[in-house]
């Protein structure tokens, strides 16, 4: 997603209202609801969120819109394809989210129960991003 990317559909010079947004427009919200399993009205929020993350003021489609233009349109999710197997690096680790510091605890007792989730990254071998020395 760019900002050079046509958001708004051009004027077919048909009968009837023109759709207000591109297939382009259209492809990039479906394609951000099957990568992450999202039903309509999620995806809508996650692209609210990135818009305005990427600071975008553009409206995105509602779900109906969507759901009405999803039927004609063939989503293209990009996937390389694989040659040999995957070499997957795996991590995991917990992440305290509440509850006092590690030292406070030792030292003076816990106030109430912390509360950690666990957290597991996996990143392929392949194309691991190299860092400067």
């Amino acid at each position: 997603m760019d900002k050079g990317m046509s958001w708004f559909a051009a004027i077919s010079g048909k009968r009837g209202r023109s759709p207000q947004f591109s297939d382009a427009a259209i492809q990039f919200c479906l394609t951000i609801k099957n990568l992450f399993g999202l039903a309509l009205r999620q995806t809508i929020g996650f692209v609210q969120s990135l818009l305005a993350l990427s600071e975008l003021p553009r409206p995105v489609p509602d779900f109906s819109t969507l759901c009405r233009r999803q039927r004609s349109l063939d989503v293209q999710v990009a996937c390389r394809p694989s040659s040999g197997g995957l070499e997957l690096l795996l991590d995991s680790t917990g992440t305290k989210f509440l509850g006092e510091g590690e030292w406070k605890c030792k030292k003076h007792g816990a106030e109430r129960r912390r509360q950690w989730r666990k957290l597991h990254i996996g990143i392929d071998a392949q194309t691991l991003p190299s860092s400067p020395p």
